[in-house]
């Protein structure tokens, strides 16, 4: 009885924060004229998911808060029953001071003759389905410790696990676990997608996601929150890379579609260097140079012959190659040293479209280095630890909160931020917001950082501007890489993904 499907294509594009959901919720019971009808509504949902997933009855057991989560639970065990299930409810929270809908909830399913029983640690008897109807998204501090050991108990049943509107322990902003986390198999979650649900380690225990609208009309900002929503962005969305990237002529060369310099591959890291070259051509560029050490010459060549590639030993040598140029790539494998110093002063120097990565990215968090780049096409592509030097804070403080983070650096730089990672984000100092639901585990090998780098300057060399540019290149990468994931995770390399860009962006 395991989920033969998702509904990640069907999912909207917008992800909202707790407080936006809250307002959402406000302005659909006003609309409903009663909030218990709302959450007849979720229970309908979440059993309609029921019947998706596993369609032959078993034995269900429902793990109960006390809020209104627990009577959508509640609701759902009437359903359950009606429909086959021998369903028992667990009572795991208690409170005097519960919701009135949950009280009504509660009410009609004893009524039913749902069977509720308090909770004392065990599941008893065979279950075929847990339900997680323990605590919603108002979550935002740690759990108590009786709350972690029910977690642990449901997780330890080898059965699969319904999340009703979000795996209880999950934090609904910012897709961090307080403390323990029930490992759902589905969550349904109501009214609509919360930004948590995709970043950090909202998708590891999230499994498939399921979105219930409940009212009758798809949600529309209101003029509250309108200026703060976070879109959620892929490449079977509103990022086709051959919808977005310029059109090719019969009639066209080569001069047409941009050209493109990447500069990196100290002593040692050839690799970085050539994979972003490679990208780069392999991403629609018209011409791709790279500047690079005497020693990589070769066998970048002989890798990619397409690549242009020439070894520079002096900031002249280097300005040489720039006017005919129209993006540059900074970073793959630049190194730290004095010769990475001076390629990446004269980068900084043009007023060209640039992208900073890996070493460009240290330095540049360095105080000698830090600067603006207003009214500049730029764009920053730090993991979690290069973006905590760019701010001056911990790696486990970005990961804390990851939109908050993403935000302040392109403030902060005056820049377009993609903050890679799980549910990668790109912010603009303008205050956008996009969320890549693309991607996947097998990303986390080496290489495959210098691979975007790649793919977004030949989008800007292409003449996207930075935020497209930014947009179209996460997309077509995570898109790539969920490809090459086909033939298994472990052991992907980023040649693999840099292998698929060709049918990606075509």
């Amino acid at each position: 009885m395991q989920p033969t499907h998702g509904y990640r294509a069907d999912l909207p594009t917008t992800l909202l924060s707790v407080a936006q959901v809250r307002q959402h919720e406000r302005d659909a019971i006003a609309q409903l004229g009663d909030d218990f009808v709302l959450m007849r509504r979720a229970a309908k949902a979440a059993w309609d998911t029921v019947c998706d997933y596993w369609p032959k009855p078993g034995c269900m057991a429902v793990m109960l808060g006390a809020g209104n989560n627990a009577g959508d639970g509640l609701l759902l065990a009437i359903l359950a029953q009606q429909g086959g299930w021998q369903v028992v409810c667990y009572d795991v929270l208690t409170s005097t001071q519960s919701p009135a809908c949950y009280q009504r909830a509660r009410q009609e399913a004893m009524a039913a003759g749902v069977v509720i029983e308090p909770w004392e640690g065990r599941l008893v008897g065979d279950v075929d389905l847990l339900v997680d109807g323990l605590l919603g998204i108002g979550l935002d501090r740690e759990l108590s410790p009786s709350l972690v050991a029910a977690i642990d108990t449901m997780n330890a049943h080898a059965v699969p696990v319904l999340a009703l509107d979000i795996a209880t322990g999950l934090c609904a902003d910012r897709g961090i676990v307080l403390g323990a986390s029930v490992q759902a198999t589905v969550t349904v979650t109501f009214l609509a997608l919360k930004r948590g649900l995709f970043t950090a380690e909202g998708p590891d225990v999230s499994g498939h996601i399921h979105c219930a609208p409940l009212t009758c009309a798809q949600w529309l900002p209101t003029a509250t929150i309108a200026d703060d929503v976070c879109q959620r962005i892929s490449a079977n969305l509103h990022h086709r890379p051959a919808e977005v990237l310029p059109k090719r002529r019969g009639n066209g060369h080569k001069g047409m579609y941009g050209h493109a310099l990447v500069v990196g591959g100290d002593h040692g890291m050839g690799g970085a260097v050539l994979l972003a070259a490679e990208a780069c051509a392999r991403s629609g560029a018209g011409r791709t140079r790279c500047a690079t050490r005497a020693a990589h010459v070769a066998p970048l060549l002989q890798r990619c012959p397409e690549v242009m590639v020439h070894e520079v030993v002096s900031g002249l040598a280097l300005q040489a190659l720039l006017p005919s140029v129209t993006a540059i790539a900074c970073g793959p494998g630049l190194g730290l040293g004095s010769w990475s110093e001076l390629l990446l002063q004269i980068a900084l120097q043009t007023d060209l479209p640039l992208v900073l990565d890996a070493d460009a990215l240290t330095m540049l968090s360095s105080p000698s280095w830090q600067q603006t780049f207003v009214q500049r096409e730029v764009i920053l592509t730090p993991h979690p630890g290069e973006a905590a030097r760019l701010l001056g804070v911990s790696t486990h403080d970005i990961q804390q909160d990851r939109f908050a983070a993403a935000s302040a650096l392109s403030q902060r730089y005056q820049a377009v931020v993609v903050l890679k990672g799980q549910g990668t984000l790109i912010a603009s100092p303008e205050g956008r917001l996009a969320l890549c639901s693309d991607g996947n585990a097998g990303m986390s090998s080496a290489g495959m950082g210098d691979v975007l780098t790649g793919v977004i300057v030949a989008a800007l060399a292409q003449g996207l501007d930075a935020w497209r540019a930014a947009c179209v290149g996460v997309c077509a990468h995570s898109h790539a890489a969920d490809v090459a994931a086909q033939q298994g995770m472990r052991g992907m390399l980023a040649s693999d993904v840099v292998g698929q860009l060709r049918g990606v962006i075509n």
